[in-house]
């Protein structure tokens, strides 16, 4: 795919990250319901993090979305967390969504048990993800340019894997910290199962939702730096629908 120059991507730049997360929540909704017009069912991929709260919140608030036709997956989870840990993503997606309306189906995670039964679960969920199209991906960008948790030292853009285990960058670690969902790094789990940048970019449809001042240089790498996984969020320049959703604190440094 031909690397597109910032001023041909579908960028929205909002005062609010509020109205951010509203405008992206209305695309979403309305390529589902454009979707819906023509397939039985549709895929959908979250992203579970303080930034995807607002678009999140505009979903499970609409009256025009079919979830009951939806099938859900999410990007990422720690390993080594306790099962109800509120840091889960599983837990964080279904206290904002995954829980709040009825989808046909939602796959999370279970990164519960040693490394080889964490793999046999991850093969497992990688062949549900892989066994049809995935038409939606909701996803942010990491304060290290990561998506999903394919941090810059383990991304690939060739990955022949959907999902792996990882080893968290601290910069990926400290973020973790900074959002406020652990209290200190040191109580950051180490590793991760992800799905791979190839999975994500199978998504027809993205939505790259990302607010706050702790995103700025992120995103103006990633609209900036060459795509390349020093910055795995380059690659998404690369995406034919990709859809940026910043507000003006995440996005001031890049030029007008």
């Amino acid at each position: 795919m031909k690397e597109a120059e910032q001023s041909t991507l579908d960028i929205q730049v909002f005062d609010r990250r509020e109205d951010m997360g509203a405008a992206a929540g209305a695309a979403v909704e309305a390529t589902i319901e454009r979707l819906l017009t023509k397939k039985r069912e549709i895929r959908m991929i979250f992203a579970a993090a303080p930034s995807q709260v607002e678009l999140l919140a505009y979903l499970r608030k609409s009256s025009k979305i079919d979830w009951s036709r939806i099938v859900a997956f999410h990007m990422d989870e720690y390993i080594g967390l306790p099962q109800n840990a509120p840091q889960s993503f599983g837990n964080f997606l279904s206290a904002h969504l995954f829980d709040k309306v009825c989808f046909k189906e939602v796959h999370l995670m279970d990164t519960a048990g040693d490394s080889d039964t964490i793999g046999q679960k991850a093969g497992r969920y990688g062949g549900l993800l892989t066994a049809a199209p995935i038409d939606i991906v909701c996803l942010g960008i990491g304060e290290n340019g990561h998506i999903a948790f394919n941090d810059p030292p383990v991304a690939d853009f060739n990955d022949p894997e959907v999902i792996k285990t990882v080893l968290l960058d601290n910069a990926c670690r400290q973020q973790q910290v900074n959002d406020g969902m652990f209290p200190a790094l040191e109580e950051v789990p180490q590793k991760a199962l992800t799905l791979t940048i190839p999975a994500l970019l199978k998504g027809e449809h993205l939505f790259c939702v990302v607010p706050g001042t702790s995103k700025q240089r992120a995103v103006y790498n990633t609209m900036y730096a060459p795509v390349a996984e020093a910055c795995p969020a380059t690659i998404l320049r690369r995406h034919p629908r990709c859809k940026f959703y910043f507000d003006k604190a995440a996005y001031s440094l890049v030029k007008p």
